[in-house]
């Protein structure tokens, strides 16, 4: 047996510890006669058959010493991974868990359980796995396309289930986080921004997880039922209760430290009127609750930070069932059953009446003073002309609720089939999956602009200040809503300026699917040199996917389009592994294996087709070469073509904004600016600018080749000692992916290409790239296109070695990446840049050169106890807008320059308190280490207060306690 198949073997009794392994490579345990046999990375079914793809397994121990409840933080964790949308994303959040392979996007690696798609790719959840229920999870490098189908670019991640449980097993864990606030910069700097600092140790994001599974076997062990249950609560972390979050982080004015900034979306109230000889810079309400204007100035700013999640609230609940009945060998009827209802809520500051939507006011407005007036209005004070003007008013002093997105999930995953051998070394496998993903979304406590539009047009009806809408029967329930001094706004005004917006989607997906496993060494077909025969795989698969989105009034009055769609896709797909030699002086294994598949898709009149070769070349038991080639290709899944087109905040800036813009008014001119706009721009609020995001139903595949090679040493004279080294080269073209708008802005700017200068829209009246309303709000479009190239390469080395010592076991288990390269080339025919070692703008979250984890443990000699530490490494990077490529320069920064190196390390013990009863206790983030601080105008791509969530641990020093039991 190989080494990772016996640390699987760990992985499947308590208390011994599953380790992070990587594959040398996996291969199959021994089956009953008839019994089909397949690994992931190939769809072969005959005894022995190995994985020429690298394969990296993580065992179920070693999800319950990390104390997790979500898979999606256990693959983070790996060195391959890049984290995604996760638990800690609040603002602008979707609810899912995904998984981002490579970094290339978490589009390009498709996800399986127990082999087939886990649910509609556009759809895909990880918080939909069970991870209770997980037995291993393998992650196969390298594309997949020619197995697996579309999606398979930079590889697949394979959950498989534990469907065999003859009894019952139950586990339960409770853990929360008690971070301590000790950072004297960090403290210090809210202090002196008037701001609270956080609690000295607050004790949140309480985490609560309940699961049982029943099974039982019958007809002589010919058959076998498996039905599970779970339920997991999770209380929310509020950025307020962390140092690093406590406020919003600007750079200084020579961007030399961090301050606290906000938004000028303030509590006291912003205004801008769209009218000339108004200063560019603005107006405020004092802070006195006079009915008095100033010229705005950056103290009035306004701290969004401390009611935003960093760790969202959950409700999830899962239950499935798995059966399997074996009528003969020819025929075995299996299935599924698959349920989740997941609600969670994202939470933002509070809202407001918004700087972009144009709030028309009256001249005659009786709640405004005459100095307001004058200043609104200019000669029109007093008379009943309407100034349109831009409003930041945060009405946080009266009752308001931050702004809450309800995100729910209803999930339902079907599957069916019969599988046997029909003649000896001929195998058959027909089935049907049948899956829908609902989504609801309900936004509240968020302000109608129109209503406000409608509240801020009043007129004096006999010294009682009245709506005109009241006036006019167009709207008898409008209340004035006073705008005009700090806590101005009435509870009945509020009442009726807000209301909540509603979305809801449905995604489904079927796929049919057959093939026949051909086992050519029970027909003699096999080479003189081989003791195995030719194996080969012919199938065909249909697949049918649709998506509808719908969207409410309101919400379609913000600029949100309803949509839905449909494509479907036939296959046919055929896979030989030919053994050359076997059990020969220096070919202990010597085979090839190819693949092909040609996909017709309904929304693209030519067919594509993906192949794969690979050989395998063992000289010995010590050591096992592998390499492969894939030609992989992904189309543009449904929401890639159909997704509603609608704006959406981007973290940037505009550097022809303010009154001393970075940018001349030539390079402006490009984007769009009028001489006269030059200097009177508003610059976009806590540098939170639009971009116009959506499908594109004209998209067409993109194609990507793959390269893997990579040498297992498991030296018989260093017994228990396997070391892999694997490289990876991944080059996709024609890359479905969207503009980032930081490198649109940088590159219009710098070399005045008309393709990136086309797309600004900027508002036409004042030049802003921000805004609210639907039809004259200013964006940068960033809507689906088949884009370059993008491009990764790297080692991924791995080590394990366990050795008794006398008074127990010693294991250590390591693996690591080293990035070489991280490439992205925009447009076909442009220059490229390379994201190694970089962070921050165009490149988005950390791409460290070198990560790792490593796990040390200790099991005592009778296997009921085991303490383990694992240690992760995150290597430091440097900002890439202080770098010489033209695609990333920017703002130059002093602070922030540089992210150092982040050390974690996490411990955990296991202990067999009775026969069938397991203990485990652990604490992650044992130092207790803060995430870096980061300005709010360099994160983009999940960043989330301020710092990278997911890749550095946000919610500080946590603690779990489980129990489980199995009888």
């Amino acid at each position: 047996m190989s080494a990772a198949v016996t640390a699987l073997a760990l992985g499947s009794a308590l208390p011994a510890v599953a380790q992070v392994t990587t594959d040398s490579p996996a291969t199959a345990a021994p089956a009953e006669e008839g019994e089909a046999i397949t690994v992931t990375g190939t769809r072969l079914s005959q005894p022995g058959v190995m994985s020429n793809s690298p394969i990296t397994t993580v065992g179920a121990n070693e999800i319950r010493l990390q104390g997790a409840t979500n898979i999606e933080s256990v693959l983070n964790r790996l060195p391959q991974v890049t984290a995604d949308a996760n638990e800690n994303v609040s603002n602008g959040s979707d609810g899912t868990s995904q998984v981002n392979l490579r970094n290339l996007g978490s589009n390009r690696n498709l996800v399986l359980l127990n082999g087939q798609r886990l649910l509609p790719v556009q759809a895909t959840d990880l918080n939909f796995v069970p991870a209770f229920m997980i037995k291993r999870a393998d992650v196969v490098t390298g594309g997949a396309s020619a197995v697996y189908g579309s999606d398979a670019v930079s590889g697949v991640i394979n959950f498989v289930l534990r469907d065999d449980l003859n009894g019952i097993k139950t586990d339960v864990q409770y853990g929360f986080s008690a971070h301590h606030n000790n950072n004297a910069k960090y403290r210090s700097r809210v202090t002196g921004a008037g701001y609270s600092p956080a609690l000295n140790t607050p004790v949140d994001g309480q985490r609560f997880d309940a699961n049982i599974a029943m099974g039982a076997n019958f007809a002589d062990d010919r058959g076998n039922v498996t039905a599970y249950f779970g339920y997991r609560e999770v209380k929310p972390i509020l950025q307020y209760n962390r140092d690093v979050s406590a406020c919003a982080l600007d750079p200084n004015d020579g961007r030399t430290d961090l301050i606290c900034g906000g938004s000028s979306n303030n509590e006291f109230g912003f205004f801008s009127p769209l009218r000339d000889g108004v200063s560019p810079t603005g107006y405020n309400n004092t802070r006195d609750g006079q009915k008095t204007w100033v010229p705005y100035d950056p103290s009035f700013r306004y701290n969004t930070s401390p009611l935003n999640y960093f760790q969202r609230d959950d409700t999830r609940y899962t239950a499935g069932a798995m059966a399997h009945y074996k009528v003969n060998p020819a025929v075995e009827l299996y299935g599924s059953f698959m349920f989740m209802d997941d609600q969670t809520n994202s939470q933002v500051a509070p809202s407001a009446l918004f700087q972009g939507y144009n709030y028309s006011i009256n001249c005659n407005n009786p709640l405004m003073s005459a100095q307001q007036g004058e200043l609104l209005c200019g000669s029109a004070y007093g008379s009943s002309a309407t100034q349109d003007t831009y409003i930041g008013y945060r009405p946080v002093a009266a009752p308001a609720q931050p702004r809450r997105d309800d995100l729910r999930h209803t999930d339902y995953r079907v599957t069916g089939g019969v599988r046997g051998q029909i003649a000896p070394g001929i195998r058959y496998d027909v089935n049907a999956l049948f899956s829908t993903v609902l989504f609801n979304e309900t936004y509240r406590n968020d302000i109608d602009p129109a209503k406000a539009n409608k509240a801020l047009k009043v007129v004096n009806v006999n010294g009682v200040a009245t709506c005109q809408s009241v006036i006019d029967g167009t709207d008898p329930k409008c209340v004035p809503l006073n705008v005009f001094q700090f806590g101005g706004p009435s509870a009945e005004a509020l009442n009726y300026i807000y209301a909540p917006a509603s979305t809801s989607s449905t995604s489904k997906e079927t796929v049919l699917s057959g093939t026949i496993n051909f086992d050519g060494g029970a027909f003699g077909v096999q080479l003189p040199w081989a003791d195995t025969g030719i194996g080969a795989v012919v199938g065909v698969e249909h697949r049918r996917e649709s998506y509808d989105y719908r969207a409410d009034a309101l919400s379609q009055a913000k600029g949100i389009q309803e949509v839905n769609g449909e494509f479907n896709v036939t296959e046919v797909f055929t896979e030989v592994r030919v053994p050359l030699v076997e059990n020969r002086p220096f070919f202990e294994e010597l085979s090839l294996t190819g693949g092909y598949r040609y996909s017709k898709y309904s929304t693209n009149d030519k067919g594509v087709s993906t192949y794969k070769g690979e050989v395998a070349w063992a000289p010995s038991r010590d050591l096992r070469l592998r390499g492969g080639y894939n030609r992989a290709v992904r189309a543009p899944n449904i929401r890639e073509l159909f997704d509603p087109r609608a704006p959406g905040n981007i973290t940037a800036k505009d550097p022809c904004a303010g009154v001393a813009p970075t940018a001349t008014l030539a390079q402006c001119a490009l984007t769009g600016v009028k001489a006269e706009q030059y200097g009177k721009i508003l610059e976009c609020p806590s540098e939170t600018c639009n971009g116009y995001f959506g499908g594109n139903p004209a998209l067409k595949p993109e194609e990507a080749d793959t390269y893997t090679a990579g040498v297992v040493l498991t030296p018989t004279f260093v017994p228990r000692l396997t070391l892999s080294v694997d490289y990876f080269n991944i080059k996709v073209k024609d890359y479905i992916g969207t503009i980032p708008v930081p490198l649109t802005i940088s590159q219009c700017l710098a070399t005045g290409d008309p393709f990136f200068c086309s797309l600004f829209q900027r508002n036409p009246r004042n030049g802003v790239l921000f805004g609210a309303d639907a039809t004259t709000l200013g964006y940068v479009t960033a809507t689906n296109l088949n884009t370059g190239q993008l491009g990764t390469s790297g080692l991924d080395i791995g080590a394990s070695y366990s050795v008794p010592t006398g008074v127990g076991r010693f294991s250590v288990d390591m693996l690591g990446t080293w990035l070489n390269d991280l490439t992205t080339q925009p447009l076909p025919g442009q220059a490229s840049y390379d994201c190694k070692g970089l962070f921050g703008g165009t490149c988005g979250q950390p791409s460290p050169e070198w990560r790792h984890q490593a796990r040390f443990t200790w099991t005592s000699s009778d296997d009921k106890g085991a303490i383990s530490l694992n240690w992760r490494y995150i290597g430091a990077t440097k900002l890439s807008y202080n770098t010489s490529d033209p695609s990333l320069t920017g703002d130059t920064y002093i602070i922030n320059s540089r992210l150092p190196v982040a050390n974690y390390f996490d411990l955990a013990a296991t202990a067999a308190v009775m026969k069938q009863l397991t203990l485990r206790v652990g604490v992650n983030n044992l130092l207790d280490r803060d995430p870096p601080a980061i300005a709010q105008g360099v994160l983009s791509s999940f960043g989330n207060g301020n710092t990278y969530p997911g890749i550095y641990d946000v919610a500080g020093r946590s603690f779990f306690v489980g129990l489980s039991a199995e009888f």
